[in-house]
């Protein structure tokens, strides 16, 4: 490696190293982030590989630098390297004649970001909403993450919102105590002020800023995979997209099918991948994706390689000016539309590896066994009946790639689905995941409170996976 870009003062969002790779077409970027988990001493803290196209390396890639590692047998280091990460500008340096010379260049964290986003929205008419006569106030909470530079500069300087707008914009090493996950768990400074009444549009982002969280006004709360939909169903409110066209659309498995009702009025077509990014990666890549998401409040599209949490407040900040209507409004408008898909997920977090693998293990021969097809379940006035059952399996449309074993699925012929995933938060530790799904057509019955309406699917999936009994919970540890 003979040259290194660096944000200034080290920081750098995860969406802004993407729009640089790409930019000044590096061989790669290196992320060293705690993302939405708790960081400090003691807590949480990943390397994560970007390659050429700004997206997050593909199994091949990283599974083939797993193999060099296991072969290296030397590695030169440069103990003495000082860098000043505060002065922005190329600092060169001689290490051992190995490059000649070893270049450092430290740049505006949020100026080559910025410049992409000017060229995919309609800035003067977000400036209008946020400054101009009929202007709406925002609250934005950094999280205490690395957002704090890009909301200070873009929605504030740039777009006029007041400087009070802003909130916990100092990025910290531990993010104040808090963990930088932007659901209605953890972001609770920004709940309680959006409940007041005084803000019509809130929005958090966590500490690398590829997820957001989006509150209209008294605390009313978007749901990611509602909001995925509803910008899909907007797209022509951004001139990118007025301009670019609409290929595809993509969502990874466990998020609703909210989109899907979307995409079928479209008549685009719908991608259903296991979780993360780098799926999507491969479809942008290739021309057939143009906007995806997940369910874990991560939105973006073929603007870059990575979810983009900024870009995602951006899109509704349009979707407001152009429609001149709430956030509540908005949404309530959509599930008319479309329906309403009511949806939860419960993490049970710091499992036991053991545990938690076994607990799916057994899950799986349970809902794959033949008995269990066509099986019905009946939880008060309802009665659930199984249609299909599997464990996802993935084959990527551009490589032929497969990938297994992504999580356990149980569709009912209501189409209400239920969900078990596991997700390894580190080697001494993990996470499972229930997700739950109910589809209501009749606007009548969509004010309801989700938790309410998924009691039988939840009670369901406590049933058959028995992680209450097997790990001693009384409980999921965060409900989003």
């Amino acid at each position: 490696i003979g040259r290194l870009v660096i944000g200034q003062n080290g920081i750098l969002s995860t969406p802004a190293v993407s729009c640089i790779i790409r930019k000044i077409k590096a061989a790669g970027g290196i992320i060293l982030t705690a993302s939405h988990s708790p960081g400090g001493p003691g807590g949480e803290f990943g390397v994560k590989f970007e390659v050429a196209n700004g997206g997050p390396a593909p199994d091949i890639v990283s599974d083939k630098i797993y193999q060099i590692s296991r072969t290296l047998e030397e590695y030169a280091i440069c103990p003495d390297l000082r860098v000043d990460l505060s002065r922005l500008g190329r600092q060169e340096f001689d290490l051992e004649n190995k490059f000649k010379p070893f270049r450092v260049e430290i740049v505006d964290s949020v100026d080559i970001y910025l410049n992409l986003l000017r060229s995919i929205f309609d800035f003067s008419a977000i400036r209008n909403l946020l400054t101009g006569p009929n202007q709406i106030k925002i609250r934005i909470d950094a999280m205490n993450g690395v957002m704090g530079p890009y909301v200070r500069r873009i929605l504030c300087d740039e777009l006029g919102a007041p400087a009070n707008s802003a909130i916990n914009c100092i990025p910290l090493e531990d993010f104040g105590g808090q963990p930088p996950d932007p659901n209605l768990t953890y972001a609770t400074a920004l709940l309680e002020a959006m409940r007041g009444g005084e803000y019509g549009f809130g929005a958090a982002f966590d500490a690398d800023g590829d997820r957001y969280m989006i509150l209209g006004q008294n605390g009313f709360f978007v749901n990611a995979s509602d909001s995925l939909a509803i910008i899909a169903a907007n797209l022509s409110c951004i001139p990118y997209f007025c301009q670019m066209g609409v290929r595809g659309f993509g969502r990874s498995m466990p998020t609703s099918t909210a989109l899907d009702k979307v995409a079928k009025v479209m008549k685009v077509p719908v991608y259903e991948t296991p979780t993360g990014w780098r799926y999507f990666s491969n479809l942008m890549d290739s021309g057939r994706c143009s906007l995806c998401g997940e369910e874990s409040f991560g939105t973006g599209s073929d603007h870059l390689r990575e979810k983009d949490g900024l870009w995602a407040v951006l899109v509704w900040l349009s979707i407001l000016a152009a429609r001149k209507q709430s956030v509540e409004e908005i949404v309530r408008d959509h599930w008319t539309k479309f329906g309403r898909h009511y949806y939860c997920r419960f993490d049970y977090e710091a499992l036991e590896p053991r545990t938690a693998y076994f607990i799916m293990r057994d899950l799986e021969a349970l809902i794959t066994d033949k008995s269990f097809s066509h099986q019905q379940f009946a939880v008060g006035n309802n009665i659930y009946s199984v249609e299909r059952t599997d464990s996802f399996e993935y084959v990527d449309p551009v490589d032929g790639t497969v990938t297994k074993r992504q999580g356990l699925r149980i569709i009912f012929s209501d189409a209400s689905r239920l969900i078990f995933r596991m997700s390894a938060s580190s080697h001494v530790r993990a996470t499972l995941r229930i997700y739950a799904e109910s589809y209501e057509k009749d606007p009548s019955q969509h004010n309801k409170e989700p938790q309410a309406v998924l009691s039988p699917l939840i009670a369901i999936a406590l049933k058959i996976s028995q992680i209450h009994e097997r790990t001693g919970r009384k409980g999921p540890t965060v409900i989003t």
